[in-house]
């Protein structure tokens, strides 16, 4: 028999982790925040501990799995965002199970580390996309697929763990785009594979499942940010373009714009470093050699300092998209930094909102100071890296499972995938299953 323990992210977007237990063994993936009390807590500048993290439910609550603490022989992580591998440190090393992530989630869960002074008794292997390796089980070894897919941050895998019933297929976060700006294309091949082999559950991110269409490609952000950048006539203006410090393909593609208007391109806040320097650091990202990163208060008032006099020369890129406290771009509007905005500036989000009552609250309150600046503002030069309705039915129609859980939120962004499913063929109860944090599922 296969369990599969729903531990977190199925009754909120984050806090992602799943547990597939067999007989002797059980396998966990991705361990993650829940981003908007991260924010609240980091508000009060209070230090993050397993007990305070689990109090205000920013991490998966864990204790439903003590039963079988002891089975865990394995960790993944999908990819580097937050909301998938933020837990690990509050939470892995209570497993004896080593860690397995591509070399870019690798660096930045070290980087996460040192951020919190901890140090984990676990093993962490690199593992390179589109690699199938063994982990060892009590009495077997289980064959184990890393499929590089493409998603709003590098180097992300669905990961395949074959068991005796068949395989369990975890998606992480994915949307099927053949024109990325940086790595290859997804996988489709060895997805097709699997379903000729046989998957018995298929752990589907399904957050987009009600918007219609196809999610754009990457090189659709890249397109509307070269027309956004170019359409800014008086070459002595400011440029303020904020993001997404994970997005390294949306970062190339404001260097390669930078490039081609003339303006060194700075990076600014410690968000920016972490990602960046975990690009660079695992051999992802070697456009990111020599380009500059202000992470400390001096360094970022210096960089500031020195664009403020001479603004046509530069392009800077920060933290703040969301209006997050003490970021960048917060801070700026606060006149926090050493640099003054005026409506010779113009501030780009390429980014979109997310959309948590926390985030709309902490944006709007910032959007309104920074108009009092009367600078110009293009706001949504972006695309998710999140599948919709097509890209989630191409995904099936290569995989053929035989189960599905939705994931990645509540009811509310999950049951539309329950409507794509019965046009399917599936059906609610029988093959195609809604579940909460902490439900079981016996296959």
């Amino acid at each position: 028999m296969v369990k599969i323990h729903t531990v977190g992210g199925f009754s909120e977007v984050g806090k992602n982790m799943l547990v597939v237990e067999l007989e002797d063994d059980a396998f966990i993936f991705d361990e993650g925040f829940f981003l908007p009390a991260i924010v609240s807590m980091q508000e009060q500048d209070r230090i993050m501990t397993e007990n305070r993290l689990k109090k205000i439910e920013a991490i998966p609550q864990d204790s439903v799995i003590d039963n079988i603490r002891h089975k865990v022989r394995a960790q993944f992580i999908s990819h580097a965002h937050l909301d998938h591998v933020g837990a690990i440190p509050f939470l892995s090393d209570k497993y004896d199970a080593p860690i397995y992530g591509t070399p870019f989630t690798i660096k930045v869960l070290e980087s996460l580390l040192n951020d919190n002074d901890i140090i984990l008794k676990n093993k962490m292997y690199n593992v390179k996309s589109n690699t199938t390796f063994h982990v060892q089980g009590k009495n077997k070894k289980y064959k184990v697929d890393f499929l590089h897919m493409t998603h709003s941050t590098i180097q992300c895998s669905m990961i395949a763990l074959h068991t005796p019933k068949g395989v369990v297929l975890f998606s992480g976060d994915f949307k099927l785009d053949d024109t990325p700006v940086v790595g290859p294309k997804p996988n489709y091949k060895r997805l097709k594979e699997l379903g000729k082999e046989g998957i018995l559950v298929f752990i589907v991110n399904s957050l987009y499942s009600g918007t219609k269409d196809k999610t754009p490609s990457e090189s659709a952000a890249r397109e509307m940010l070269n027309k956004t950048l170019h359409q800014i006539e008086d070459k002595h203006e400011g440029i303020i373009v904020t993001t997404f410090a994970s997005q390294i393909a949306r970062i190339k593609s404001i260097l390669d714009i930078g490039k081609k208007i003339d303006r060194e391109v700075i990076l600014l806040g410690r968000s920016m470093d972490k990602y960046s320097s975990a690009a660079k650091n695992s051999g992802a990202a070697p456009f990111l050699e020599g380009v500059r990163i202000a992470k400390y208060r001096r360094q970022v008032e210096k960089a500031l300092k020195m664009t403020e006099k001479n603004r046509k020369d530069y392009l800077i890129v920060c933290t703040g998209h969301q209006g997050e406290p003490n970021s960048i771009l917060e801070r700026m509007s606060r006149k926090d930094l050493h640099f003054k905005l005026t409506n010779r500036d113009n501030i780009v989000f390429s980014s979109s909102v997310i959309p948590s009552p926390v985030n709309i609250e902490q944006f709007s309150k910032m959007e309104s100071r920074l108009k009092k600046f009367n600078p110009r503002i293009f706001r949504d030069v972006h695309v998710s890296g999140h599948g919709r309705e097509e890209d989630l039915i191409q995904t099936l129609k290569l995989t053929t499972p035989k189960h599905i859980i939705p994931y990645h939120g509540g009811f509310d962004k999950t049951k539309p995938m329950i409507e794509i499913l019965k046009k399917m063929g599936y059906k609610l109860g029988k093959d195609a299953h809604l579940m909460n944090d902490g439900d079981i599922l016996k296959l």
